[in-house]
């Protein structure tokens, strides 16, 4: 696949990042994911800092992003995110367990694409991120690279 198909999960639960990438797999998109633990080192990855400097910032399809982040919780990643024009055309879907609405209607206001509470059952939850997965790294069209950047090699 090429670098325009890799999927930023942000999950700070190993478990719930381990069913993902493993609901992910099962359409071969696995390969293409790059796991960060908290909103810190997702936004370090955006940005090509830390350990993620002088590496290639690759472009991507979707970015899946828990919302209960510790370092920096994930409204304030999607907030970043959506304000920074080279970001912000980039697919955002929160995939996370909180049912508050007022997480809902926060992550609605800053621009998220889509809002998903993960089943808590194993089965649903596989398929619900296969299907996320095939619909944003498969079915949808991927934003340009981003303006001032090339494409990753």
């Amino acid at each position: 696949m090429s670098a325009l198909k890799r999927i930023l999960l942000v999950e700070d639960n190993p478990n719930d990042a381990e069913l993902t990438l493993e609901a992910l797999s099962r359409h071969n998109l696995a390969n293409d994911v790059t796991w960060v633990h908290d909103g810190a080192e997702a936004l370090d990855y955006l940005y090509c800092r830390g350990k993620f400097e002088g590496g290639t910032c690759h472009e991507l399809v979707v970015i899946l992003l828990d919302l209960k982040l510790p370092k920096v919780d994930g409204l304030e990643v999607l907030r970043t995110i959506k304000s920074d024009e080279r970001l912000k055309i980039i697919p955002v879907v929160v995939l996370t367990s909180s049912r508050e609405e007022k997480d809902l209607v926060e992550s609605y206001q800053l621009g998220v694409n889509a809002y998903v509470v993960k089943p808590v059952n194993f089965g649903d939850f596989i398929n619900a991120v296969r299907e996320l997965g095939v619909f944003w790294a498969l079915i949808n069209e991927p934003p340009p690279p981003r303006a001032g950047q090339g494409k990753a090699p």
